[in-house]
């Protein structure tokens, strides 16, 4: 029998979602994401201390932020020793607001892996997608670095990615689904809302279904899944970026997967792009991506922050 990790790969991309790097073999996935809590996990693992050592010894008179730079493509480095495409690594959430700031820093991020011999077809630039950061990624884009616009809750995110050209998004399935299930209370029926009708899943259908039916080129991979089913509802989708825990457990099991999503048989013009005005009141109007966007922006920025400090305290 196959697993169902095999049959997922037979019709989509299977990512592996960790900083950790020595776990990925076993997974083989085709690419691997990581972000600011994952690499400060990792880094607070003993057997990746040595790492983080060497990195900051060789760069100790750089600039702090210079420093965390190159510990996010040392791991992004080890990763691609183990993936076959692509590794994304991410710009500092507390950047999440300011255009030329998130420029600079995604340029920096390419040129180490430049420097250290990596191609920039192998490399995606992790960027907030706030309105910032997705008018950032529209010029990194036409200098051809590619980037996944993360943090994504609202259809006008996913419409603004891609106006701006994106090279991929990560819709968030598993926040999504937490803020449904908190705001409904006693009330949320877990079996109801499960599989094809979890909000998580609906909201990356949607995404997924207009930019096939629009020809939008962008890559649409899903993220932030608290459960197998989530995946398995995704089953089709451009991507999936599962954790090592949710990885395993598809791995260990041999029930049949079916593919719930497929492209439209036609598509249908182009709609006008959404101005800024248009993309702001849209997501203002979305309580749930309004929320999970600015929490998720915070948590990230607090993440950052201990890095800086366990950096700082080997200086």
């Amino acid at each position: 029998m196959t697993s169902q990790l095999d049959q997922l790969k037979a019709c989509t991309t299977v990512v592996a979602d960790t900083g950790d790097f020595k776990q990925l073999a076993q997974f083989t996935p085709q690419d691997a994401t990581t972000n600011p809590s994952l690499i400060l996990k990792a880094v607070q693992k003993p057997e990746y201390a040595p790492l983080l050592a060497e990195v900051v010894a060789a760069h100790r008179v750089a600039p702090l932020d210079a420093i965390v730079d190159q510990v996010l493509v040392r791991f992004g480095l080890e990763i691609l020793k183990v993936v076959p495409g692509r590794v994304s690594t991410e710009v500092d959430a507390r950047l999440s607001f300011d255009t030329e700031a998130t420029l600079a820093r995604a340029r920096r991020l390419i040129a180490l892996y430049e420097a250290a011999g990596v191609a920039r077809s192998r490399v995606l630039i992790k960027i907030a997608a706030t309105w910032e950061g997705i008018q950032a990624a529209r010029v990194l884009e036409q200098e051809g670095i590619h980037c996944n616009l993360t943090l994504l809750f609202a259809f006008a995110q996913a419409r603004a990615c891609g106006d701006a050209g994106v090279q991929l998004i990560s819709p968030f399935v598993g926040r999504i689904y937490d803020w449904y299930k908190k705001s409904a209370g006693a009330a949320w029926d877990e079996a109801a809302q499960a599989g094809v009708n979890d909000p998580g899943v609906q909201s990356v259908t949607r995404i997924y279904q207009y930019y096939k039916a629009h020809g939008v080129r962008t890559e649409v991979m899903g993220a932030s899944f608290r459960n197998v089913g989530q995946i398995l509802a995704l089953a089709g989708c451009d991507l999936l970026t599962i954790s090592p825990e949710l990885l395993a457990q598809l791995q260990a099991s041999e029930a049949p997967v079916v593919r719930h999503l497929t492209p439209p048989s036609g598509t249908q013009a182009p709609e006008a792009p959404l101005s800024e005005a248009a993309f702001r009141y849209a997501l203002n109007e979305d309580a749930m991506a309004t929320e999970k966007l600015a929490e998720g922006i915070r948590a990230f920025a607090v993440d950052a922050g201990k890095l800086d400090a366990l950096i700082e305290a080997q200086l």
